[in-house]
């Protein structure tokens, strides 16, 4: 079974780490089931945030009676001390413990630094101070920001999108951490749903031994998926090396991740799918994105304010009122033939 130390904090967790958001979306006796197997399994790692509504009162649900045999890292997206105090005692209170292993900045648009207008880190020093948290992290889609944490020496972790279908300037941010000494957490591992054979995105990171990926896992079947690499490590063969310059080549240039920063639209429109739906109709099963549900959502398009809220909360700097009109273009071509049965 492989491992990962997270850099100086000389926490080792399991290679696979367990992604708790799409949890949130499973009924509670269903998600401490999966969370217990996972467990059972030799997970020991599990990433969740105050943002992701119930999913940390299931981890407290199914691991308090292990509390002290698993590394738990949540998030607060606060943007005050007021706020970050608020999350840190809801958390602990659902989680049932009295400490959290990592406790990271979720998403901020800078790098909070001690002394700063918002007050956070100072923050973070005193929860530290009084044993609540261990670590201190911070979680970013923003190359810029994840680049000033990891030269700041202000951090224990980074957490980061990271997959085969990621750049060379990403790849300079997992070697910073490496020789800084901070521990990487990878972060859409399977790029929001794009990438579709989790051996080969497993492989893929294998190679890295600073690199803790976390998978967001919401079924059994999934679970069993990425437990199953554990005794069997899939390795990065020559086809897999093909096939990732292949998926690298079809999904150059601009694509959404389906990260849902630019949401709530006011329109009410699902940016997060809608603006990469051209991709999914070629890279999963046609059905579900060609169904009835999916044929309105995608219409609700044509009512795109062109407000372009979105596109300045897009950490990825996408043009995004643009993207939806071309997948909404390319989506209605793949309507015809089933209009036509």
């Amino acid at each position: 079974m492989n491992t990962v130390k997270l850099g100086k904090t000389n926490l080792v967790v399991n290679k696979n780490g367990f992604g708790a958001l799409p949890i949130q979306r499973v009924d509670k006796k269903n998600a401490v089931r999966i969370l217990r197997k996972a467990f059972d399994g030799g997970i020991n790692y599990y990433d969740s945030a105050r943002a992701y509504s119930d999913s940390e009162e299931k981890l407290g649900a199914a691991f308090s009676w292990v509390r002290d045999q698993i590394v738990i890292s949540t998030k607060t997206a606060a943007g005050n001390a007021e706020g970050f105090w608020k999350d840190l005692e809801q958390s602990l209170r659902d989680l049932r413990t009295d400490y959290i292993d990592i406790y990271q900045f979720h998403n901020p648009d800078f790098c909070p630094r001690p002394g700063d207008e918002s007050g956070l880190y100072d923050a973070m020093l005193k929860a530290q101070a009084q044993g609540k948290i261990r670590f201190i992290g911070i979680t970013n889609h923003r190359l810029s920001v994840a680049k000033e944490a990891a030269d700041s020496g202000l951090y224990d972790t980074i957490q980061f999108p990271f997959s085969y279908l990621s750049t060379g300037a990403d790849l300079k941010i997992v070697e910073a951490c490496r020789d800084n000494g901070i521990g990487f957490i990878a972060m859409k591992a399977l790029s929001g749903g794009l990438i579709t054979d989790s051996a080969m995105a497993y492989a893929y990171l294998e190679q890295f031994d600073n690199v803790e990926p976390i998978w967001g896992i919401q079924r059994g079947s999934e679970l069993d998926e990425f437990l199953s690499y554990q005794d069997r490590p899939p390795v990065l063969s020559e086809e897999m090396k093909r096939r990732v310059e292949s998926d690298r080549k079809e999904l150059a240039g601009e694509f959404c991740r389906g990260c849902g920063y630019c949401m709530p639209c006011p329109a009410e429109i699902s940016i997060n799918t809608c603006a990469r739906m051209s991709l999914l109709l070629r890279r999963a099963p046609q059905e579900s994105y060609l169904s009835e549900k999916w044929q309105k959502e995608m219409k609700k398009i044509e009512n795109c304010l062109h407000c372009n809220q979105c596109m300045s909360k897009c950490p990825y700097g996408l043009n995004t009122p643009d993207l939806l009109k071309k997948n909404y273009e390319d989506y209605q071509t793949f309507l015809k033939p089933v209009c036509q049965e």
